[in-house]
């Protein structure tokens, strides 16, 4: 079997934990502290607090920048439902702007489109690995006065324009869990240039508090561990190799496939990083299911991210927000991810060249 996505753990992860675990502070403490201040550093920004989750990341970023009930949120309808989720866990409400039908991340002319006077931010996802075309999205930001939110939970290292993904808007918020392109078990990190923003965003994951006992602020429990902290100081240090794997991976991929009848490679724009958190191609003619089968049933892990727009999921509907997103929609129904981890040699990749010769000669030939 080769798998969709694999978590690369070396014995310099394990020795760390062991050492955190024979400390005897496993909580928040000094590791944690490090890792932020090694990942703003990495990212270029003046802060990076981490919290349990990208998820969480993305609920007190929205929550630092004030958004609450009665306002609007632009996002795409075509990411993990964790994206929009956030929006709803402050009491505002998502509005969906269709995709851009080469990179799958969201069309700036739509978000323009879908602004109104209860619009108060804008939150672009990396959609697997490739910055969102960010001039035109921070042109918008600020002829409308909104803020921008970075979904960068699958983009650590993409870079736009020379610029590195996490430090494109007002904030920006990645994700550890274990696919991703490092990480830290779970966990989450936040990131700005903003004190402002920073200092709200460390009470908020912890209990409101500014001094310990001091509740200023509603807040949560959502801070991370020392644990999870000495994997990422780890992953973090591997980050960049892992980083030139998967674009190897990728561009090995794409060289072979583009002569595939039916199957469509990625598209990457000019001038950016794409970091292939996901290597997703189109599968023509409504058989990316059978191609997916096809695949699945030779040991060719795939997955399908993501099957059905945000807004067509059950809970969307139960609240009545909807969308009108076409590309999105035929998106969900063409896409199909293949392996692109850096944990594959050079025989899988040939394996996989050759079933998806293979599955185009069954059902497009």
């Amino acid at each position: 079997m080769i798998p969709i996505a694999q978590p690369i753990i070396s014995d310099e992860e394990i020795a760390e934990v062991v050492k955190v675990l024979k400390s005897g502070f496993i909580a928040q403490g000094p590791k944690v502290a490090e890792f932020e201040e090694k990942f703003a550093e990495y990212i270029g920004v003046e802060h990076a607090v981490a919290t349990t989750s990208g998820t969480t990341a993305l609920h007190v970023a929205l929550m630092a920048l004030g958004i609450e009930k009665g306002d609007e949120v632009i996002t795409t309808p075509f990411s993990f439902a964790a994206t929009a989720n956030s929006i709803l866990f402050t009491g505002a409400t998502p509005v969906f702007a269709d995709i851009n039908s080469q990179t799958y991340n969201i069309n700036p002319q739509k978000i323009q489109e879908a602004i109104t006077d209860k619009t108060k931010a804008i939150i672009p996802v990396h959609l697997y690995g490739q910055p969102a075309n960010m001039g035109p999205i921070r042109k918008i930001a600020e002829e409308h006065n909104l803020w921008i939110i970075e979904d960068a939970a699958q983009a650590h290292g993409a870079q736009y324009q020379d610029q590195m993904v996490g430090s494109l808007g007002d904030i920006a918020c990645f994700s550890f869990y274990p696919t991703k392109n490092m990480t830290t078990g779970e966990g989450g990190m936040i990131t700005t240039d903003s004190d402002e923003l920073a200092d709200t965003a460390r009470m908020l994951r912890s209990h409101g508090e500014g001094e310990r006992y001091k509740h200023t602020i509603l807040g949560y429990n959502f801070r991370m561990t020392d644990i999870a902290a000495a994997i990422g100081l780890v992953q973090l240090k591997r980050l960049d190799g892992f980083t030139k794997s998967r674009i190897e991976n990728a561009e090995y991929l794409t060289t072979h496939i583009n002569t595939i009848e039916g199957i469509t490679p990625p598209f990457v724009l000019d001038k950016v990083k794409h970091v292939f958190h996901q290597y997703t191609v189109r599968v023509e003619n409504g058989r990316r299911d059978d191609v997916k089968d096809f695949l699945t049933g030779l040991g060719i892990g795939t997955g399908v991210h993501y099957p059905k727009t945000i807004y067509n999921q059950k809970l969307y509907q139960g609240l009545g927000i909807g969308g009108n997103c076409p590309q999105a929609e035929k998106a969900a129904s063409q896409v199909l991810s293949l392996p692109v981890h850096p944990g594959l040699s050079t025989e899988d990749l040939t394996e996989i060249v050759d079933l998806l010769e293979e599955a185009s000669e069954k059902f497009f030939q």
